[in-house]
């Protein structure tokens, strides 16, 4: 009785929205186009009617298959200093761990019918939620920001410098608006063929230019400062997506197996990203040994390299480059769409503006500012990397331990309070232990704009620190907090 008088009111509050989004003729016009109109509100049980859990390997699969992952890698070889050989380890091992937490996670969509910011209320409560959505909007945005500067590059450098950075950023940003606009089912139908395109361009990019790859220039010396500083950005390049990975599997029915959920998500995290990362690393090991090479980078940062790669193939390789530029969309359009339920829960009242406006504001946020960070990508992009896998350690930290701790089964999250302040969790323990671990996750940092005393000797290890230190403070503060409140 008490789960279908949960179903009832959730029913009951997403029929609510529903009206508010689809009452007048335009939303109603949008809604028979196939636009989705639900927003954060929990999917009930019966919309949760999707069987085909192969769609959630696809999403992954086709968001991971893109340059961004060849970015990521070539900061180990180009800019960390690594081997070719170091670098492909530290991808290999921090990439396998970075994809438990994400994939983990993912298994209580389906279970839930919640998004996963919304899970995140029942640590955070209805309030000190702001916190998660605003650092959960930095990720997301500074992802997509990233995204469609590699692919405003690539299709720059295409055009021999007739169509400018600033030009590709805005045709890949609006190209994104138009899948993210639409919602869930139109996003996995995208990202369930886009792969295909995207693949073969890879791998006729690697049969053109791939024999150079050989000529790596020489490396400095391996130490446990420099991996554990490029395994930080490896781990932040995966583990983020546990901020939004229920987002894109809400409306897989729940009698789909977890261990099925999981290893979907999982292999589509995994298998794309260690082969463009390792390939990354090849590509920054070899661009200082060969001059032309040097020059695309310089010109067109990635894009650049990849298009001088291809070179041999003349007029064909440009179209392949062009290829690979909208293979992006697999990553922007489904990290957009993920971003429209992060601004929902900014603030209580957003949840009443509907999704696909936000939409819109997130594309003229990342068009507006892409343009002036593109001027410095690799520096900015190992920046943020770095200090973004600080919130995934305390998010992780914090959701799962709730979870395995405290609730131990989907079913204690009852979906009838999601936007009840007096029922949900006060949130005192977990901002609490979003703010203590920092103390000891500064000296643990190392930025190119700042090193803290214990990473000039360890390296790059607030990940890790903060992950565990997370752990010890929320397991009593949320104790003591529940004891208090008996919430």
């Amino acid at each position: 009785m008490e789960k279908r008088a949960a179903d009832s009111a959730v029913e009951s509050t997403t029929e609510e929205s529903q009206c508010i989004e689809v009452s007048q003729p335009w939303w109603k016009r949008l809604a028979s186009y196939g636009v989705e109109t639900r927003g954060v509100q929990p999917v009930p049980l019966e919309d949760r009617n999707d069987t085909r859990p192969f769609n959630i390997f696809s999403f992954w699969w086709t968001a991971s298959l893109t340059p961004l992952a060849i970015t990521t890698g070539l900061v180990g070889t180009l800019f960390q200093g690594l081997s070719l050989q170091a670098a492909s380890l530290t991808i290999l091992f921090f990439t396998l761990f970075a994809a438990i937490p994400p994939s983990a996670l993912g298994t209580l969509g389906p279970q839930t019918g919640m998004r996963q910011i919304v899970q995140a209320r029942y640590s955070f409560g209805l309030y000190a939620i702001f916190i998660v959505a605003l650092f959960n909007l930095a990720t997301t945005v500074g992802w997509s920001i990233v995204s469609v500067i590699i692919a405003g590059q690539t299709l720059s450098a295409v055009s021999g410098g007739g169509l400018s950075w600033d030009l590709g950023i805005v045709v890949i940003s609006i190209a994104s608006l138009l899948i993210a606009f639409l919602g869930y089912r139109v996003v996995h139908t995208y990202e369930r063929w886009a792969w295909i395109p995207a693949l073969i361009a890879i791998l006729i990019t690697v049969g053109c230019g791939g024999h150079l790859l050989k000529h790596q220039a020489a490396a400095e010396p391996v130490t446990a400062g420099r991996v554990l500083t490029f395994g930080c950005v490896v781990i932040s390049f995966t583990v983020t997506w546990a901020t939004m990975v229920s987002d894109f599997c809400v409306y897989v029915h729940p009698s789909v197996p977890k261990m099925r959920i999981f290893l979907y998500t999982y292999g589509g995290l995994v298998l794309p990203t260690i082969p463009l990362m390792c390939l990354g690393a090849a590509i920054g090991g070899a661009t200082p040994s060969i001059e032309s090479w040097m020059a695309a980078f310089e010109q067109g940062s990635t894009g650049g390299v990849m298009l001088e790669m291809l070179r041999p193939a003349g007029g064909f390789g440009k179209f392949v480059a062009v290829v690979i530029a909208f293979s992006l969309l697999g990553n922007i359009a489904g990290t957009m769409y993920a971003i429209t339920m992060q601004f929902q829960m900014l603030l209580p009242i957003f949840s009443k503006i509907p999704r696909y406006i936000f939409s819109v504001i997130t594309t003229a946020i990342v068009i507006g500012a892409a343009i002036p960070i593109s001027a410095s990508l690799e520096e900015s992009l190992e920046n943020f990397l770095g200090v973004i896998s600080y919130w995934g350690a305390v998010f992780v930290g914090i959701v799962s331990t709730e979870h395995l701790y405290f609730r131990k089964s989907a079913s204690s999250y009852d979906p009838a309070i999601w936007n009840i302040g007096d029922k949900l969790p006060v949130g005192a323990a977990a901002v609490a232990s979003v703010i203590i671990p920092f103390g000891l996750i500064v000296p643990c940092m190392s930025e190119t704009w700042y090193t803290g005393p214990i990473a000039r000797t360890t390296g790059d290890i607030g990940f890790e620190v903060g992950i565990v230190l997370c752990v010890l403070c929320y397991i009593p503060l949320r104790t003591l907090e529940h004891r208090l409140t008996g919430r």
